[in-house]
């Protein structure tokens, strides 16, 4: 039996187990009730045995389910009670992103700030797959995270806006649209578009531009899950995108062209961390943060919640 289960996994097998609801434990752990069903079999596939018995009517444990709760939870308060004890003691930061902060300095400047402000910490920055909308803020492996809104779960973070962006185009430089200066949002419709993993619904449909299609459903011609995945997908014509006019130089490579598009807000990028982590370093990141994108925490639309 194969042994390198993730503690995410872990959880949502315990919030299935708990909530006996695949739509509830869905909502409770901020991702997408397909999401949830998708990691739940897969961690069966990998255990060897089935977990749940799923039928229109109910959900309930099996054999292997009932003797693997309490186990799980106990490996999950651990985990815990662990991660609290770090908390407490270190000075260190993680900084979790899944899309690079360098725009124009920024992330030095941020960095030259909190030094200042807190000279014997340090920060360390950590890479987050796409699938993990919070970059690392929903399972506690980052301290605060560079992150795109809308936030899943956003009642649980606070954040301050560090800069927002016009919504860009990415497509083939062979796709017939490519020969126009500018486009209109209403020339894409029909176009396949290339989706995120469905672990972040939100996300997803932000940048699927669902709040500007009238309703109209888009065509998913292939899920990205990183930024060289979105390259190859549109080199090999499966769809088109839309990207952040500062992660624009990330996609123009060979073969790829992004164009302006009118009828779509703008994208905001933000430095966002958990709302009950009070620690010293956490907060003194979110000022410098707040200081270099010249606005005040607590200032309106500019920090969450």
């Amino acid at each position: 039996m194969a042994m390198d289960v993730h503690g995410r996994d872990l959880r949502y097998f315990l919030a299935v187990a708990e909530q006996l609801h695949f739509t509830r434990a869905a909502e409770l752990l901020y991702v997408s009730q397909p999401a949830l069903s998708k990691q739940i079999r897969a961690l069966e596939r990998q255990l060897g045995v089935p977990l749940f018995v799923r039928d229109r009517r109910a959900v309930t444990l099996t054999e292997a389910g009932a003797a693997l709760l309490p186990h799980a939870r106990a490996v999950l308060a651990a985990w815990e009670e662990g991660a609290q004890a770090l908390r407490g003691v270190r000075e260190d930061l993680v900084v979790g992103m899944s899309t690079s902060p360098g725009r124009g300095g920024l992330l030095p400047a941020i960095r030259s700030r909190f030094t200042e402000a807190h000279p014997g910490a340090r920060t360390r920055l950590r890479q987050v797959g796409w699938e993990d909308p919070t970059a690392g803020l929903a399972d506690g492996s980052s301290d605060v995270a560079f992150v795109w809104l809308p936030l899943a779960g956003a009642d649980r973070f606070r954040w301050v806006v560090v800069a927002t962006e016009p919504r860009l185009v990415a497509l083939p430089a062979a796709h017939p649209l490519a020969a126009r200066d500018r486009l209109a949002f209403t020339d894409l419709l029909d176009e396949p578009f290339l989706a995120l993993p469905d672990t972040g619904p939100e996300l997803r449909d932000y940048w699927l531009a669902l709040d500007a299609r009238s309703g109209r459903p888009p065509v998913v011609g292939a899920v990205i899950a990183s930024a060289d995945e979105t390259y190859e997908a549109l080199v090999d014509g499966l769809g088109i995108c839309l990207v952040a006019a500062g992660n624009a130089p990330l996609l123009t490579r060979d073969g790829v062209v992004t164009r302006p598009v009118d009828g779509l807000a703008e994208c905001r990028f933000a430095l966002a961390w958990r709302a009950d982590d009070h620690r010293p370093t956490v907060r003194a990141y979110a000022r410098a943060a707040s200081a270099v994108a010249g606005v005040a925490t607590g200032a309106g639309a500019a920090t969450g919640r």
